[in-house]
């Protein structure tokens, strides 16, 4: 379950005024091209093949945006219980990232994270513990785990390379960053919760980088949706009535991207950030850069799931889990300095 009541270890030159009008059309044609566009151009392509895109220095505002009351009239089936536990998305601060990075523009993908592997020698925490990780049981229609035989490599159903990889905790993620930092010479890392929100909002302060209308969350993930609720009937209160066409993961850039041009930033899989989590963050955060507590128990993951309610998917919510976390809605989204 996705809701944060279920949080658990495993789980953005013309002369006269005709040639004025023109040139005054032509700069409008121009701006309503760029705007319809990503607003970052300059992608990298590292050795896996992950594609990454520039993110421009900026601020924005940070957490929620919204009373409880409007929430609760955007999401009129959640109980009210739900919508009160948000005292972690607040007080709205300012926030200012200084520096330029890029991000993925996909979640890391089964096949990436596969290379990594296989020219890394390294193991994941479920496989080297013996302990495994969670799955899909279909035959009950139900998680379960740790399990040895639940890994990346089988969450209980199919995925293929170009699907996000899950079973992934944060510590594998951060090798991850290691191996890809010592082989290129430049410096991998998972993004800073600012850094992901900042990039997730691409310029918006609206629920969701779309708008607020959870249905539009069908062009935009994967999702909790009328597909899902086939499958998890339980939660059928919470689905869309529109559906982005998936009962579980879907390929990495199968949907529309922000104007950052970053697919999946709403659903498919949660995404690991580096922070540590504490529920009074934004009361003390500095304006620059924030990094997060110095100390903690858990790390934040952001963006919800496939399997996650759309209340849950929105740009501001914060949810977290223990960093040796290995579970089927679990997986990572790189940065690169």
């Amino acid at each position: 379950m996705t809701s944060r009541l279920f949080r658990h270890d495993e789980l953005f030159p013309f002369k006269g005024q005709s040639m004025l009008r023109g040139f005054c059309v032509c700069m409008v044609t121009l701006f309503a091209f760029a705007a319809s566009r990503p607003l970052c151009a300059q992608d990298h392509t590292n050795s896996l093949g992950m594609k990454l895109a520039k993110i421009p220095a900026g601020e924005f505002e940070m957490g929620g945006h919204e009373s409880k009351d409007n929430l609760q009239k955007g999401f009129p089936n959640y109980e009210p219980r739900r919508i009160q536990e948000l005292v972690d998305e607040y007080p709205l601060h300012k926030v200012r990232i200084t520096k330029p990075y890029y991000m993925g523009k996909h979640e890391v993908t089964v096949g990436q994270f596969k290379k990594f592997l296989e020219q890394s020698d390294y193991k994941t925490q479920a496989e080297s513990d013996g302990q495994g990780g969670w799955g899909y049981n279909k035959q009950t229609g139900e998680f379960e785990g740790r399990k040895p035989e639940y890994s990346w490599k089988n969450p209980g159903f199919p995925q293929g390379d170009d699907h996000p990889v899950v079973n992934v905790s944060w510590y594998d993620a951060v090798e991850m960053c290691k191996w890809l930092s010592k082989t290129e010479g430049k410096k991998y890392r998972l993004p800073t919760e600012a850094e992901w929100e900042y990039a997730c909002r691409a310029g918006t302060k609206t629920r969701f980088h779309f708008g607020d209308d959870p249905e539009g969350l069908s062009k935009a993930a994967a999702y909790y949706d009328a597909k899902t609720r086939e499958v998890f009937p339980e939660w059928k209160d919470y689905a869309t009535k529109s559906s982005d066409g998936f009962q579980f993961t879907a390929p990495v850039g199968t949907f529309e991207p922000n104007k950052f041009g970053l697919f999946d930033m709403h659903g498919n899989v949660w995404e690991w950030c580096s922070d540590w989590h504490a529920d009074d963050y934004y009361s003390q955060s500095p304006v620059d850069d924030p990094q997060g507590p110095t100390e903690g128990i858990v790390k934040v993951r952001r963006g919800g799931s496939w399997h996650t309610w759309p209340f849950y998917c929105r740009s501001s919510f914060r949810n977290w889990n223990s960093p040796r976390t290995r579970y089927v809605l679990m997986g990572f989204r790189l940065v690169m300095e």
